[in-house]
């Protein structure tokens, strides 16, 4: 069996040119970060037994209820100001849209109470598709793409408390937020002149951040130490779990 310490693991964060992954190998001190166009060269690119961790969500129920999957409901509760990264992600039939008219009148035959789509949502669909087309036709990735998000990893990082700063702010970076981030990822051992690096053209510095985030709660995973909200984990129509890993 694999040393857990010696696993491969991934965290990647969607971006405008597609996706940014950071590599953990061996040591959390040698990171690397590549861009990469589509989830599924990530997947080609890394061993069979790696940890993949993604901030978009998996798993896409049938129906859903008030505020989204279970997941999203979940975490907000830790997050206080932060509670608002976490977007409400609709039931399959309206992620399957590719109208954001059609995705909302599904959404309303879908949700209970009755909700449409939120325009930030819709944006991720293209991304959340392209995870599912791959998680739904092979079960071998359920055990080690997980979900995770950004600012629930930053909890966790941070000893249960929420940063207290926006990552943005009226959509500009926030340094100050920024700096929040980078503190607590290099308290975790990440090296500061991998956080102080310029971002890959077609990347955001925010992006980046984020991915690093969520490769620390994919060691941690590969480690057995991460929870999943809820714990176990639902499934959908597809046997893909439904669950934010921290």
């Amino acid at each position: 069996m694999t040393d857990p310490s010696r696993r491969v693991t991934v965290g990647v964060d969607g971006c405008k040119a597609g996706w940014v992954a950071v590599t953990a190998r061996a040591d959390i001190a040698a990171l690397e970060m590549k861009v990469y166009s589509a989830f599924a060269d990530i997947v080609a690119a890394s061993p069979d037994n790696a940890v993949i961790a993604v901030d978009m969500p998996i798993g896409l129920p049938e129906k859903i209820g008030a505020a989204g999957r279970g997941p999203e409901k979940l975490v907000r509760t830790f997050l206080g100001d932060r509670q608002s990264s976490v977007f409400s992600i609709p039931a399959r039939g309206a992620v399957e849209q590719h109208d954001y008219r059609e995705a909302c009148r599904m959404a309303l035959e879908t949700s209970d109470p009755p909700r449409k789509v939120s325009k930030q949502a819709f944006h991720l669909f293209p991304k959340i598709r392209e995870i599912d087309a791959l998680v739904s036709i092979e079960p071998a990735l359920h055990s080690r793409v997980i979900e995770c998000h950004p600012e629930f990893a930053f909890w966790r990082l941070n000893d249960g408390q929420a940063m207290a700063l926006p990552k943005k702010i009226k959509g500009r970076v926030n340094l100050a937020g920024m700096e929040e981030r980078k503190h607590c990822l290099h308290a975790a051992g990440v090296q500061r002149a991998f956080l102080d690096q310029a971002p890959p053209k077609g990347t955001g510095a925010d992006d980046c951040l984020d991915a690093t985030a969520v490769l620390l709660i994919a060691m941690r995973f590969a480690r057995g130490e991460a929870i999943s909200f809820p714990s176990p984990p639902g499934r959908d129509t597809h046997g893909v779990p439904i669950a934010i890993w921290c």
